[in-house]
């Protein structure tokens, strides 16, 4: 028998499984692949790729702070004091008093008792979401959520019940067929990171409260952006003490990397105690926590810089409506121009590339096929001519592949 089995000529699974997967390699043939493109300059309106210069209209850097002298210098500070890294979680010997005073800074921002600071925003979804909904408990999404958030569900061993995107009837039905005794914690992006469109959180407030849920806010893309002085979705509709946790990111408006998640203080110290992807990851550096204290710091001290970003965001609004484009119910500086074909949509994104505007494709299975879009992100410190040079780029090379 054993003999046998050595002749036999097994298959390697994995091996099959990975070599299945040839969709790169097809776009890379057709010229059409449009991930993980090499930038060779800092991130600012105008970057580098392949030795030439692209206006950048795919960044989060919605306040266009990530080459800000005072952040630079901060952090150059921040380096030379404390080194390259922590060496450890924060739960054993990676924090730093920078981290505490951040905390502090982020808890007072987004108007809470406290906050706890994470390696990334990832790690926040994936450790506060499974920490807080046990076993028998209720996880209720949005179908549009982001894909930290349902990672985060992946992990967690409650049920996970969708509602339909920002639909509120179908969030009351989700709550009405829960068990009342348990917890119910609703997760939701503040604006959604594909569509641009804002959560009525009001109304899911509202609900929350008569159904006794948990309101958790991803604020990823709203903090810097909407809300008094860029406070986030709860500031934005004035129901922040009604709005249990809030949770953000340092990689978009902040010119950073990290996370936090910040509500009252009960809560933040069972999630020190509980959250694995904080107790078991290293610690965020010193150099970007450095960087998203002072981020922060001119969020606060230049609300100019939100302003232009407004600024900019209706006129390209205005701009592509005019010019007949499917932006959707985008209603902040992320802008979807739908496509609605996946190969025109790479087309596109591969034919703005060539003549000097990046922008970043969406197409199936991120989105479905009939919603395949380019994101198009302003920025604050674009200048009209640069929306105006991308714009008239989009409309020639759209009307040559008749998307218009």
């Amino acid at each position: 028998m054993k003999q046998h089995a050595l002749e036999l000529d097994y298959s390697n699974p994995l091996g099959e499984k990975v070599n299945r997967f040839t969709r790169a390699d097809l776009l890379k043939q057709a010229g059409l692949y449009p991930y993980f493109r090499v930038i060779e300059s800092d991130q600012d309106t105008e970057v580098m790729v392949n030795g030439k210069k692209v206006l950048m209209f795919g960044s989060n850097s919605y306040l266009g702070l990530t080459n800000h002298p005072e952040i630079k210098r901060k952090t150059i500070e921040a380096v030379k004091k404390y080194g390259s890294g922590c060496a450890g979680s924060r739960f054993l010997n990676g924090t730093l008093d920078i981290h505490l005073e951040l905390e502090e800074k982020l808890a007072d921002f987004v108007g809470k008792e406290e906050a706890i600071v994470f390696s990334t925003g990832f790690q926040v979804n994936i450790g506060v979401i499974p920490a807080l909904v046990g076993r028998h408990d209720y996880l209720i999404l949005d179908e549009l959520n982001h894909a930290s958030i349902i990672e985060g569900s992946s992990l967690c061993f409650g049920q996970v019940r969708k509602y339909r995107h920002n639909n509120m009837e179908s969030l009351e039905k989700v709550l009405d067929n829960c068990a009342p005794e348990k917890i119910k914690l609703i997760a939701l992006d503040g604006i959604f990171s594909m569509d641009g469109d804002i959560a009525n959180l009001p109304e899911i407030v509202r609900l929350a409260d008569k159904y006794h849920a948990t309101v958790m806010v991803d604020d990823a893309h709203a903090l810097g952006v909407i809300g008094e002085c860029g406070r986030g979705t709860a500031s934005h509709f004035n129901v922040t003490h009604h709005t249990d946790l809030i949770m953000g990111t340092f990689s978009k408006s902040l010119a950073s990397i990290g996370g936090f998640i910040a509500s009252d203080r009960a809560t933040i110290n069972y999630l020190k105690h509980h959250a694995r992807s904080l107790i078991f990851s290293a610690s965020i550096s010193p150099a970007a926590t450095a960087s998203a204290l002072a981020a922060l710091e001119i969020v606060q001290s230049e609300p100019e810089r939100i302003e232009q970003l407004w600024t900019n965001t209706y006129y390209a609004m205005s701009e592509l409506r005019r010019l007949g484009f499917d932006i959707g119910a985008s209603c902040t500086p992320i802008i979807p121009i739908y496509i609605r074909d996946d190969v025109k949509t790479f087309q596109l994104a591969q034919l703005l590339l060539q003549e000097g505007v990046f922008v970043n494709p969406v197409a199936s299975p991120a989105v479905s096929k009939e919603n395949s879009l380019i994101r198009f992100s302003l920025m604050a410190t674009h200048t009209p001519a640069q929306i105006e040079f991308a714009i008239n780029k989009l409309f020639t090379l759209a009307q040559r592949l008749e998307i218009l």
